[in-house]
């Protein structure tokens, strides 16, 4: 047995790689990280990952295992129910859940497999309008999400002029449409939902409503944004986020008396048995018991003090962000934020969203482009979507913020500079800011500044990787 394989540190056996995972850590370490659904996450949920917990197959439920040697990690399992349902305030005979999902996408089409089932109608928030490619989104010419493929999928919009959801024509269309399903959930839209309305919606149309807290569910953990759980019948959500836990799914259902009928029957909710039958056996195999692991820590973490202070800077320095580029004349959609992320729209600007992308990626600024109200194709967005949790992770104030919103107006001005240059062809575009010996300079001289601004912040996690 070769035992420096199996006891040797990656950096002894396979330096190689090892250094492209020490780069990708002083990338984050020396960059602005302000993609809206990104996050550093702590050590305890890194020790998780990386320990024994990965070894051990365990599919079925806690105590229903289909493997044996499962004492311990039926332990974590019911762990990581326990306190997902603690960190929003759930009481165990009212909501189940599932924390076995590899991530967010396979907990919603687990959802629509056991509820809704093939072909069954569905109705989400339009992918250019601030919605998730799994809430159903297809072109005239492509049904581009699985999520559309194998269920009739019927999108709602927001008002082209206020960027916000209309709700009212979401009524309309739903008693025309008939869905089994409606997902009150968001990708990128800056306000709180009216889960009583979607509530209301629902009930007219006798449908489930199911809402993706993906994005806001450390928010919504902290209590300073509207919950969900109030109104829907089904939430799902990501841990990666603002929830700043592993790469990760999880589903909770109601359980308990769904409603009383003429005679005084009982009608039981019948979630749990459909949503963990499509979970596994349905749609997974094994699951990934480092991860719940991490759940569980995640989820312990999230009913601390320190985590609702955390949240709450979070949508502080998102508010500050906003506002300091509305006062510089860029145009952000809905007019503000409520929650992590702002929607910057950069025509006025005479930018393209992924010119805009570009540049800041170039000068050390991670976002990403992004439709806006109105576009046509999210090929080609007019927004870009910017996020302050990894900033806040990182101790990043309002003070702070102000800086940032310089760096970024300075880069957005630089783009303008190059657009003047090459035209408005994309690839013209990327072709100056690589052969221009003179933006190149100016390039990496704020790339520069970025940089060691950046680094002045600490990172968590591991030192070197």
């Amino acid at each position: 047995m070769n035992t420096k394989i199996l006891n040797g540190n990656l950096w002894d056996t396979d330096p190689e790689l090892f250094d492209i995972i020490k780069k990708e850590k002083q990338r984050q370490a020396s960059g602005l990280e302000m993609i809206a659904s990104e996050n550093f996450t702590s050590v305890p949920v890194l020790q998780c990952l990386s320990s024994c917990l990965h070894n051990k197959y365990s599919e079925g439920m806690p105590h229903q295992r289909y493997y044996g040697g499962n004492e311990f990690i039926d332990e974590i399992e019911v762990l990581a129910q326990q306190r997902s349902l603690e960190a929003y305030k759930l009481k165990a005979e009212d909501w189940g859940v599932n924390v076995q999902p590899y991530s967010g996408s396979p907990a919603n089409f687990a959802v629509y497999t056991g509820v809704v089932e093939p072909h069954g109608r569905i109705m989400g928030l339009d992918l250019p309008d601030g919605g998730h490619l799994t809430h159903g989104f297809f072109t005239a010419n492509k049904k581009i999400s699985a999520t559309s493929i194998f269920f009739e999928s019927m999108p709602y919009k927001v008002d082209p002029k206020t960027g916000l959801i209309d709700y009212d024509k979401l009524a309309e269309t739903a008693k025309l449409f008939k869905p089994r399903l409606i997902i009150a959930g968001i990708s990128c839209y800056s306000r709180c939902l009216d889960y009583k309305r979607f509530r209301q919606i629902a009930d007219e149309n006798g449908a489930i409503l199911m809402a993706d807290m993906a994005h806001i569910s450390g928010l919504v953990a902290a209590g300073i944004i509207p919950s969900p759980f109030e109104y829907c019948d089904i939430v799902t959500t990501t841990t990666h986020k603002t929830l700043r836990g592993p790469r990760a799914g999880v589903i909770f259902f109601r359980k308990g008396v769904r409603s009383v009928n003429a005679k005084g029957e009982k009608i039981m909710f019948d979630f749990e048995s459909k949503i963990n039958q499509a979970v596994f056996p349905g749609l997974q195999g094994g699951p990934h018991n480092h991860a719940i692991a991490a759940i569980a820590t995640a989820m312990k973490q999230a009913t601390m003090p320190e985590f609702v202070d955390y949240q709450r800077q979070v949508v502080a320095n998102a508010q500050r962000l906003c506002a300091g580029l509305a006062a510089r004349g860029y145009d952000i959609a809905t007019g503000g934020t409520d929650v992590h992320l702002v929607l910057v729209d950069v025509r006025r600007a005479g930018l393209s969203g992924a010119r805009a992308e570009r540049l800041l990626e170039l000068v050390s600024v991670a976002c990403n482009k992004n439709t806006v109200p109105g576009d046509k194709s999210a090929l080609n967005p007019s927004g870009i979507r910017l996020g302050t949790p990894a900033l806040t992770t990182r101790g990043l104030k309002e003070t702070d913020i102000d800086r940032v919103v310089e760096y970024i107006d300075r880069a957005l001005k630089l783009a303008q500079e190059v657009t003047a240059i090459s035209g408005p062809k994309l690839v013209d575009f990327n072709k100056t800011v690589t052969e221009n010996a003179d933006i190149q300079a100016k390039i990496n001289k704020l790339k520069e500044e970025i940089e060691n601004y950046s680094q002045t912040f600490p990172l968590p996690g591991y030192e070197k990787y």
